[in-house]
This record gives C-alpha cells, structure tokens and sequence, in this order.
C-alpha cells in the first residue's frame, strides 16, 4: 500500500507517521516565560541528532493558529530543560499533556517537585531520571502548524543511583525505566 502525504488530509499523514515511526522519546519540555509563568509539556517528536556538538530537536505544533506555550518561551527566553520520562511518572506525564491556557500552571496540576537548573533559569522536573538543559540554537517553521526546535545540551542531570562509573560516563540505561510513545493515547513502550 502506498500513501501519497501529497493528497492527504493532514491528520491522517498524522496518524501514519506516529503508527509507524514507534517508539519515540519523549521530551517532557519544561520553560519559563519572560514574565516568569513556568510550563510544562510532553512531546514525543524529539530525538538526539548530533554527539559532538550534543544536539535535540522537537517538533512543536500549534493549538489552531497559536503557538503553544513551549515554542514561545523557547523563542522569547532561548532555553529548555527536556526531562525524560520513566515509567513511574506516566500519570504525572499525561497531566502536563492536557490542553489549557497559558494561565493554568501545569506543573501545579501534575504536583510536581522541581529542582533549579545550574546553567539556565527554567528548572528541571526532580524525580525526573535524566534532564538536559538545554539553549536554543535555531527554530525552523515548517509550514502553518509546526516548529522544530534544534537545541544544544549544555549540562545533564542523571539520577545519582543510574550512573555506573561517572569518570568513564557509563550510565545504568534499563535503570532510568525510561518509556517511549506508540501511536494512541497511552499506549507506551518501556525499555
């Protein structure tokens, strides 16, 4: 079977890319805005691109004509922190993913702890096993409903009881219980 993404409604293109691009990371995108609102939000169209220098990109879509929270105070302020996921903090995870304005504190909803950041100002998600953080490097639109952001990791935080052996950079990867999305709502892969 082929499909022509050129005559496609662009849900259902959607539908195709995340059914069989599987598993993704997810990016659980933590910002703050100029005026100091935090936010918090997970994207599972994220990945690593690049070790030497250390690069992630997300794609970010908009709520309508609107760009969400995340992309803005990437673009206002320059700087992330992605927190991975673990098993363990799925239900936390989901509450953050549920749409509402930029008024509601997500991070309140979800009763997160957050932990300060050493080289940018947004923080990290505390019980998360690894945060990247993160600045801007540049943002390319592609087209009326998405973002992607490129960015480059400045300091990672791995949970202490994950690393093996600090001075060889060996980490306890099966240990962080990370988890990754499938296409639907819910439905995830652990390692």
């Amino acid at each position: 079977m082929q499909f022509d993404f050129s005559r496609l409604d662009p849900r259902d293109g959607y539908k195709l890319m995340v059914s069989t691009v599987a598993p993704r990371p997810i990016a659980w995108v933590v910002t703050e805005s100029p005026a100091g609102q935090l936010n918090a939000g997970p994207f599972s169209f994220f990945n690593a691109f690049s070790g030497d220098p250390p690069v992630v990109g997300i794609g970010i879509g908009k709520r309508g004509a609107v760009m969400k929270d995340t992309a803005r105070n990437i673009e206002a302020t320059g700087e992330f922190v992605i927190n991975l996921v673990s098993e363990e903090m799925i239900h936390e995870m989901n509450i953050t993913g549920i749409e509402v304005g930029p008024e509601v504190n997500e991070i309140v909803e979800a009763k997160l702890a957050m932990a300060p950041s050493v080289r940018i100002k947004p923080p990290r998600i505390a019980a998360s096993p690894v945060a990247l953080e993160c600045e801007r490097v540049t943002a390319i639109d592609i087209g009326d409903a998405r973002v992607i952001v490129i960015g480059r990791v400045l300091l990672m935080h791995v949970r202490d009881d994950c690393v093996l052996d600090a001075q060889r950079c060996y980490i306890d990867t099966p240990k962080l219980h990370l988890v990754g999305r499938m296409h639907g709502r819910g439905w995830y892969v652990r390692t």
